[in-house]
């Protein structure tokens, strides 16, 4: 299986569709947060066609139309602040904020824990947890937009460059 995961889109819709026709074979999708505006939902739901699951960043201030949006997805599921999914027999937590998601590593619960915010790509370990940030998909505060594509057979993850 082949994850997708994304983080910091800024409401950057270039940048947002080379990641969706990168990741188009991709079995899902998380998305850390930071999605920013309503109409990136709709980017999301048209450029994707499997599941994806959102967390919430601290842009994402139009919760209301968010989710109303969201709605019209059937692919589209919404976690609020904290994501849990297992994929592939792996359990995957997902959390926009990079100093929750290193406690949530260090308590040996999850297989992978994916987050954003800081905008900087970083893969590591702490104990048996992959740690993932994608890096931002916007490319404005690093000027490296991109994103990563994990593999569930392997447990490797792979920096795809916009």
């Amino acid at each position: 299986m082949q994850v997708a995961i994304i983080s910091d889109i800024h409401d950057h819709i270039s940048n947002l569709h080379k990641a969706l026709e990168s990741a188009r074979h991709c079995d899902v999708m998380l998305c850390c947060g930071d999605l920013c505006s309503p109409f990136i939902i709709r980017q999301l739901g048209q450029g994707f066609s499997n599941d994806i699951h959102i967390v919430f960043g601290n842009n994402d201030a139009d919760l209301f139309r968010i989710t109303n949006v969201a709605a019209k997805y059937s692919n589209i599921y919404l976690h609020g602040e904290l994501g849990e999914i297992e994929l592939d027999s792996q359990l995957f937590a997902i959390n926009h904020f990079d100093n929750i998601s290193r406690v949530l590593a260090m308590s040996d619960k999850y297989d992978v824990v994916c987050f954003g915010h800081n905008h900087q790509f970083e893969i590591s370990t702490v104990n048996k947890t992959i740690l993932i940030n994608p890096g931002e998909i916007m490319g404005e505060l690093t000027g490296q937009a991109g994103f990563v594509i994990y593999h569930t057979d392997t447990k490797q993850p792979t920096r795809i460059a916009l």
